[in-house]
Formats: structure tokens, C-alpha cells, sequence
């Protein structure tokens, strides 16, 4: 195997932390690491796949390469003291004194100004481990006060330093009919209006069509935050999939960035997985390549509550791993493209791109989801995520056209004018994506 480049994760807000639980549970999972950082004695491998993630120390110990930040401590505090508590470098580790109150602004100016550095100071830390780094995984919630504003004052501080790195972003967004805040229509608009240049992918996660899926496909009548994260956790492994493990067929991390993205501001793609079945169903059910790259094609297994059918595709990026053949995975290609209710921009003739990776995904004990012999997880860029930005557009409009709960960020330091330029900047995303369906002139 090639030398295995490496990635930063940074997961940001008690939202990007929790995630970061369960995505490194399901990591050392896959890579045979045991909850104190050693390789399991009953895990074998010739080959340097925990590369990705991982540091060696001289220990023989491997360490995530990684940052968890959080404004204040409480969300941490429990990983200090919990069954991972041996598996992190304490360095990584990083809280401030006091949250960021579900404000942008008091996230983008009091707590950077307090943790900047630290942080800062870290991810060169951490950088300096790395012989091949080829991009940054960003996990936070934009509705949030620290997801959304110290997210953005990182950004805008790691251009600097690593302005060639790739930067994608997992933002779990705003959902339409539940909500934890009532302003995360304000961080969300300022947030994607200041990092919108800085980060080169962004997948937008919401919890609502996640919670329709567990509830859906699951059977589970009340999904958690567990529920959903370790869903979270099973994408983010598909889509690096590539990047550790061996394949017919590799994409690293540039070559999704080249193909999902077509303009600089195109760059929201919808994340779909399949299959998504209990252990139970899995065994009554026929799981052929066919069949789950169907699956995501389906509005019912769409991150982001959204019908793709309504919308046109610019570009798929399919990455499949398990027992999956190359023909089987052409011909179902094939029939995708004579499919007369998928549809496709007219101006992009090679729509498609394949990863293949051949190890198979990895269920957590316990866990409801079962363990399939192949699965698919497929990331597009579809025009119909402009419906996501006029939802949001909609809800900031109610509360900004009353000057509803301004007052609380002008007092943090940000002009009214930042509210405008954003909804405009938003407004004009919206429209970039409306000319992708008909035009390539954006």
C-alpha cells in the first residue's frame, strides 16, 4: 500500500463533540484499537490504514489525531472522565471558562478571543505529526453559539496557515420543524455567509430526517443523540473509507472536492447511506449493489429533508465498500442513467464518480444498526438544496424584520449591517443554484 496520508479532525460545540464520541468509537473499532489507545491483541494487519487517523507514539500507543473544542467544559469533562478517557492526548482537549449562549457573536468575538490560540496551537501541534496531510474534517452544528461563530473565527485563522489544505465541513443544520434554539436561523445565515470562501465542501446533516430514518428504518420510536450520532459516525467512515483501506477504485479526499464541486459556491453536497436496515432485517433482506445505490436516489434516505427528484443533479460521488464488483457497480450505472425520474444537468456529461473499497463497514455492538457486506455512501451536489437555504431564509426574514433578539448580538460587537450582507449573500447562493439547473453560467 502507498503511503497513507493523513487527516485533522476538529470537532467543535457540544454538537461536534458528541459526534466526535461517536466517530472515534467506531474508528478504533475499524482499525482494531482498544478504548486505551493500544491495537488489540486480537486485531492483525500488514498495512498502515490507522495512518488516517491515528498517531504512533514510541509507546506503541495510537493516538487520534484530532482537537475536540468546546467554549465550556461540561461535554468534555465527560470524556476526561469516561471510558475514552486514556485514548486522547490531553492537549487535544480544549474548553473554555463560559458557552457561547446560542450566539454567533459571542462565539465569534469572546470565545475566540479566549481559546484562539490554544486552539491554534494545537492543530499546528498536531499538523507537525504529519508527513502527508491532506485535509481538515470540521464537525459542528451552525445553529450553535461556538459551532457557528468560533467555527468561522478558526476558518478565518487556518487560511493563513493551511490555505491549501482541503477543508471540509459537517454541519448539522437547522431543521424544519424542530429546533433546540430560536435564533439558529441567525448563526446559521452568518455562519455560512463568513465561511462560504474558507471551506472547500460542506454536508449539511439535519437531525429531523435523521430522526425519520431511525424511526423509519430502525424501529427506533424515540432516537437519541447516541441514535443519531453513530449514524453520523457511519458516513463520515464511508466517505474516508478510501483514504485507509484498500480498493479497486480510491478517491481521496482532492478528487471529491474536484468532482462534487463545479463552482467555488457550489459546494453543499446531500449525503445519502444505504442500507440502513436492523440486524433483523438484514436477514430477510437481499442486499445487492443494485438495490442500495437505488436507495440513495430516494428522498427517505436523504440527510437533509429534501426531495433530490425535484431538483437536478450536477455530480454523485458513489463510494462503495464490502464485497462489491466492478461490473455489478457498471451496470447498475447504466441503469441509473436511463432512468427517466433521476435527473441530471445537461451541461455536465460525466456525472459520475466511483470509489471501491473492499473493507466492509463495521456495526458498534449493540448498536441498532446491522452490519451489511456492502454499503454505499453517496455524496451529489443537487440544485434542490436551494430549498434548504429559502427555509432558512424564511425564518431569519420573520424574526429580523422585528429586530427579534438583535439587540443580543449587537451588544456581543456585531453591526446590523453583518445581518444584511448575509441574507443577501444567502440569497444570492439560492440563486447560483437555481441557475445550475439551466445554465453553467453562474
Amino acid at each position: 500500500m502507498n503511503e497513507t496520508g493523513q487527516i485533522i479532525t476538529i470537532f467543535i460545540g457540544q454538537c461536534g463533540v458528541q459526534i466526535g464520541n461517536a466517530c472515534w468509537e467506531l474508528f478504533c473499532l475499524e482499525h482494531g484499537i482498544m478504548s486505551d489507545g493500544y491495537m488489540s491483541d486480537n486485531y492483525y494487519t500488514d498495512d498502515n490504514s490507522y495512518h488516517s487517523f491515528f498517531t504512533p507514539t514510541q509507546s506503541g500507543k495510537f493516538t487520534p489525531r484530532t482537537l475536540m473544542i468546546d467554549s465550556e467544559p461540561t461535554v468534555i469533562d465527560e470524556i476526561r472522565i469516561g471510558p475514552y478517557k486514556c485514548l486522547y492526548d490531553p492537549t487535544v482537549l480544549i474548553t473554555g471558562k463560559e458557552d457561547a449562549a446560542n450566539n454567533f457573536a459571542r462565539g465569534y468575538y469572546r470565545t475566540s478571543e479566549e481559546i484562539i490560540e490554544l486552539v491554534l496551537n494545537g492543530i499546528r501541534g498536531v499538523s507537525e505529526s504529519c508527513s502527508n496531510l491532506l485535509g481538515f474534517l470540521i464537525f459542528r452544528s451552525s445553529g450553535g453559539g461556538t459551532g457557528s461563530g468560533f467555527t468561522t473565527s478558526m476558518l478565518e485563522r487556518l487560511e493563513t496557515d493551511f490555505g491549501k489544505v482541503s477543508k471540509f465541513n459537517f454541519t448539522i443544520y437547522p431543521a424544519p420543524n424542530i429546533s433546540t434554539a430560536v435564533v439558529e436561523p441567525y448563526n446559521s445565515v452568518l455562519t455560512i455567509h463568513r465561511t462560504i470562501k474558507y471551506e472547500d465542501c460542506c454536508f449539511i446533516i439535519d437531525n429531523e430526517a435523521l430522526y425519520d430514518i431511525c424511526t423509519r428504518n430502525l424501529d427506533i420510536n424515540r432516537p437519541t443523540y447516541t441514535n443519531l450520532n453513530r449514524l453520523k459516525a457511519q458516513i463520515v467512515s464511508g466517505l474516508t473509507t478510501s483514504l485507509r483501506f484498500e480498493g479497486s477504485f480510491n478517491v481521496g479526499l482532492d478528487e471529491l472536492r474536484t468532482n462534487l464541486v463545479p463552482y467555488p459556491r457550489l459546494h453543499f453536497p446531500l449525503i445519502t447511506h444505504s442500507p440502513i436496515l436492523t440486524p433483523q432485517k438484514l436477514m430477510n433482506q437481499l442486499i445487492t449493489v443494485s438495490s442500495i445505490t437505488n436507495e440513495c436516489f430516494r428522498s427517505t434516505n436523504q440527510m437533509v429533508k429534501c426531495d433530490p427528484r425535484k431538483g437536478s443533479y450536477i455530480s454523485c460521488c458513489m463510494l462503495y465498500r464490502g464485497n462489491v464488483s466492478p461490473s455489478d457497480v457498471n451496470s447498475t450505472i447504466s441503469s441509473l442513467k436511463n432512468n427517466k425520474t433521476i435527473k441530471f444537468v445537461k451541461w455536465n456529461l460525466t456525472a459520475f464518480k466511483i470509489g471501491i473499497s473492499y473493507q466492509p463497514s463495521i456495526a458498534v455492538p449493540d448498536s441498532d444498526l446491522g452490519k451489511a457486506d456492502k454499503s454505499i455512501t453517496m455524496l451529489s451536489n443537487n440544485t434542490i438544496i436551494h430549498e434548504a437555504w429559502v427555509r432558512l431564509l424564511e425564518k431569519f426574514d420573520l424574526m429580523f424584520q422585528r429586530k427579534s433578539f438583535v439587540h443580543h448580538y449587537l451588544n456581543e460587537g456585531l453591526e446590523e449591517s453583518e445581518f444584511v450582507n448575509a441574507k443577501e449573500n444567502i440569497s444570492s447562493l439560492i440563486d447560483d443554484y437555481k441557475n445550475a439547473e439551466n445554465d453553467y453560467t453562474i
